[in-house]
């Protein structure tokens, strides 16, 4: 490969990275509260737990009541820190096992999804760490100022569960289910049906165009996963007794909540989450789509 070709190559991969991680910094600073409100919802285990919302807006009126404006915020350092490279991780692999996928050839229906499912599984591999200090930070219901800091508490961690699988990376697989899933679901969702349905020439119609088919894509991707969603949260929030493990691997979890509490216990948190990731969704595509469009005219 020529010199030429390879540092076209690195600008194109650059491109992408920053477009990748522009979008999740833009979609975590403007959606996270209702990341802390599903995150809250997920982990309360039944109506008779005295610390149980009766509702979305009683979420939010608690929290507001009890914790002030920045118990919305509680546990977004670790996000801010990840979602950059995270989201960066999520659209350059995309891009790049589409690339791969071509010498396979299968139909671009398909492409699009497998190569989700890809970017989706690598996502999970940087982001599960920081995930495990969001939820516990998020969990605790303390004052913003009296609650520990993200390093701290990343510390805490490490020092009493180790860097394993048991510590700062426990629910791994579920983290693997739920980023896989969503990916695999949300760019082949919205690729194929951004192919269908034909191109505006408004710019303002475009726009929309674009932004209805991405609002589609992570709600119905968020309808699908989380199930997922709520073995994570079980697996790496407080557990019910102190120093007792009750929820351990992904499928076991989710069959445990099942017997407990009901099929509809796999889907506590799906309100405020598709309130996040549908117009989050689209907003991380819209972001990518034109930085990177004005990337490529600009540099």
């Amino acid at each position: 490969m020529s010199a030429k070709a390879e540092v076209g190559l690195a600008k194109e991969a650059s491109r992408q990275i920053l477009a990748g991680g522009s979008a999740g910094l833009v979609e975590i600073c403007l959606m996270h509260p209702l990341d802390v409100v599903k995150t809250r919802f997920q982990i309360q285990r039944c109506a008779t737990d005295p610390n149980s919302y009766k509702s979305l807006g009683d979420s939010f009126r608690i929290i507001f009541r009890t914790e002030g404006l920045l118990g919305f915020y509680k546990g977004i350092l670790p996000p801010i820190l990840a979602e950059t490279p995270k989201r960066a991780v999520k659209f350059f692999t995309f891009e790049q096992y589409k690339k791969l996928l071509e010498y396979v050839s299968p139909s671009p229906a398909l492409t699009f999804a497998i190569a989700g499912l890809g970017s989706g599984l690598t996502e999970a591999i940087v982001v599960n760490p920081f995930e495990v200090v969001k939820i516990g930070l998020q969990a605790n219901r303390n004052t913003f100022a009296e609650q520990p800091s993200t390093m701290s508490y990343a510390r805490h961690i490490i020092k009493k569960e180790g860097l394993g699988l048991q510590g700062l990376n426990k629910g791994f697989t579920a983290t693997l289910g739920r980023h896989g899933v969503f990916n695999m679901v949300y760019f082949g969702f919205y690729y194929n049906v951004k192919n269908i349905i034909p191109v505006n020439k408004d710019p303002t119609l475009e726009f929309w165009r674009k932004f209805g088919i991405g609002l589609l894509s992570g709600t119905i991707a968020s309808v699908i996963n989380i199930p997922f969603d709520v073995a994570k949260s079980r697996i790496q929030g407080p557990q019910p007794v102190p120093g007792e493990i009750k929820y351990r691997t992904c499928f076991k979890t989710m069959a445990t909540v099942y017997q407990e509490e009901g099929i509809l216990a796999l889907y506590k948190g799906l309100l405020p989450k598709v309130m996040r990731l549908g117009p989050g969704g689209a907003v991380m595509l819209l972001v990518y789509e034109y930085t990177y469009s004005w990337l490529q005219e600009n540099w």
